[in-house]
């Protein structure tokens, strides 16, 4: 009998020995199983997030490229503007020693008057007329003008222009450096006007190559394409 009683009590402690661990492995399975659940979730809620970030910064250096470009709408010498009755231009020098009439093309209705500033430097206005010295490139009947060298910062000069057409000027001492100018009067044919043909063949490159580029930008605000 005390046999009997002793298998019976080292049974049961097998037996509460065997529960015991099955009961530990359930608990080390479901804090396992909960814990990798809980690292999924935080996984993909920052993957979620970093695609979120990704998505945002991308558009964000869409818009400020976007806008980047199109500040950058304003290219070479910003076109030419409307007809008006008057129109102002600056003699300038710029602090590298570069010199230009600013705007490079004015426009004004028949019988306006353009008022060029000496905004620095000495420079004067002339236009490209045989009673200057120079080749026509003024239309044909229109008058000569000359305003002289002007030195001290605020002087100014004014022309009234009483032909349509197209006119071409430069300042004298500046000429090769490219210092030249145009002025459109009226709404002029751009056919037949002499400032629109070929640079003249005697004068410099630079000389050539300016007046080229103003022959562009005033066949452009004329509507008249290249042949």
């Amino acid at each position: 009998m005390t046999n009997r009683a002793h298998y019976t009590r080292r049974r049961v402690v097998q037996l509460s020995s065997a529960a015991a661990a099955v009961g530990l492995a359930g608990c080390s399975s479901a804090s396992s199983s909960e814990s990798g659940s809980g690292s999924t979730d935080t996984s993909e809620g920052e993957d979620h997030s970093d695609e979120d970030d990704g998505h945002d910064d991308g558009g964000d250096e869409q818009s400020d490229d976007g806008h980047d470009d199109g500040g950058h709408g304003d290219d070479g010498h910003g076109g030419v503007g409307d007809m008006t009755p008057t129109a102002g231009v600056e003699m300038v020098t710029t602090d590298d020693g570069g010199t230009h009439f600013e705007p490079h093309v004015a426009r004004v209705e028949t019988g306006g008057t353009v008022t060029w500033t000496l905004g620095s430097g000495s420079h004067n206005a002339a236009a490209y007329h045989p009673d200057n010295d120079q080749p026509r490139l003024v239309p044909e009947g229109a008058e000569a003008w000359d305003s002289g060298m002007l030195s001290e910062d605020g002087a100014t000069f004014e022309h009234t222009f009483e032909t349509e057409g197209v006119y071409h000027y430069y300042c004298a001492p500046h000429e090769t450096g490219g210092m030249i100018g145009s002025v459109i009067v009226g709404e002029p044919d751009a056919h037949g006007q002499p400032a629109l043909e070929d640079p003249p063949a005697d004068k410099p490159d630079a000389v050539r190559e300016k007046i080229a580029e103003l022959n562009e930008m005033c066949n452009e605000a004329l509507g008249h394409g290249h042949d």
